[in-house]
């Protein structure tokens, strides 16, 4: 039958779900169905209750906390879900009133007039890919900010290595042996921090290896180690990459990918008046922060090292131009900005930006070799 679809808006909680229909024949007004518990079998039994007029029903909900159970539960089932990232949800401006039946009843009337955008849903290997490295960036941050509280410590008592270096060498460990604190209580405190870090450095050494073991056996290992080919992009940073992003081929161009990455300038113009800012920093920001990592190698001079030879190897020759070209005009636009006398922090987000644009067209070319 003609426009027998109604759309189902979902304010999804831990312990409740608010849900508010809207038909698309406009028959009736948004309406709201009521709360129900935040388990699946609560949401059956309401979906089976929906169901009953005949019309083919649309769920949408908002990304949170609560993961992807929801939609993947629906869909299984033959229904048609969509997940909406919050920040991209229109509203009104001036409305400071906030409920779950404001928000049902928003999703529900914004999904039948067709203007929510929905998002990436990962499938389910993809996720558990992207929550062990994850896990492995929670322990990295542990792990540096166990390293600041032991220098911290050390400065405040007047304890300064001699050794203008890296203070997580075995070097550093044996000259931290040799201290010894003022008090005993001090003593207990300085060897508890020794002993946070190296469980902490354990623990990230522990996580590096699962991804490096588990990553073979991922549907996307060809494309983290096609990435790998470009300078920078060493094997922890090509799987972060692929894990929260997953397939680069769902965007149309570059561009796409720069934006969704938050790497673009922010931009405030009128009239004939133009004014750029910072980056935008919305979308993915563990990719950002990996990418500008990778960005750091590009300020030396263009080369292929004994390392990046090695991950080259069994590359396909398209890719491994690809990858040469990058590393050409990144070096070279590198030197050029800071010549300029651009910051080296903007240069950084800079070539980061490009490199993103490099990595989308290695994809393009592995997914042309695959077809």
């Amino acid at each position: 039958m003609k426009n027998s679809i109604t759309s189902v808006g979902l304010d999804v909680h831990k312990d409740s779900i608010e849900i508010a229909a809207a038909d698309h024949d406009g028959s009736q007004e948004v309406r709201r169905y009521g709360e129900i518990g935040g388990d699946l079998a609560s949401l059956d039994k309401a979906v089976r209750k929906l169901q009953s007029k005949g019309k083919e029903l649309r769920f949408v909900y908002e990304a949170g906390p609560c993961g992807y159970d929801v939609y993947r539960h629906l869909t299984k089932q033959g229904y048609s879900c969509t997940v909406v990232a919050p920040s991209m949800v229109p509203k009104k401006s001036g409305d400071r009133v906030k409920t779950d039946r404001r928000d049902a009843v928003s999703l529900a009337r914004l999904d039948r007039a067709g203007e929510l955008t929905p998002v990436y849903v990962p499938s389910e290997e993809d996720e558990a890919m992207r929550d062990l490295c994850r896990a492995r960036e929670d322990a990295k941050n542990a792990q540096r900010i166990t390293h600041q509280r032991l220098g911290a410590m050390l400065l405040r008592l007047g304890f300064r290595y001699p050794v203008r270096k890296t203070t997580r060498t075995p070097a550093y460990f044996r000259w931290l042996s040799t201290l010894k604190m003022p008090h005993p209580a001090q003593q207990i405190a300085f060897q508890e921090y020794i002993h946070a870090v190296k469980e902490s450095t354990e623990r990230v050494d522990r996580l590096t290896d699962q991804i490096q073991k588990l990553m073979p056996e991922w549907r996307l290992a060809p494309m983290v180690n096609a990435l790998q080919a470009m300078r920078g992009v060493a094997p922890m940073v090509a799987t972060i990459t692929m894990a929260e992003l997953g397939d680069l081929g769902r965007f149309a161009n570059p561009r796409q990918l720069m934006a969704y990455l938050g790497l673009v300038p922010s931009e405030k113009s009128s009239g004939k008046k133009e004014k750029r800012g910072g980056i935008t920093k919305t979308g993915n920001g563990h990719v950002r922060r990996a990418l500008v990592e990778a960005a750091q190698t590009y300020r030396y001079p263009a080369r292929v090292s004994r390392h990046l030879l090695e991950r080259q190897e069994g590359i396909a020759e398209p890719i491994c131009k690809i990858a040469w070209k990058a590393q050409v005009r990144l070096c070279g636009r590198f030197r050029k900005m800071i010549a300029r006398g651009k910051t080296p922090n903007k240069v950084v987000t800079a070539t980061a930006r490009e490199l993103s644009a490099f990595m989308w067209a290695i994809a393009k070319e592995v997914q042309i070799q695959a077809a």
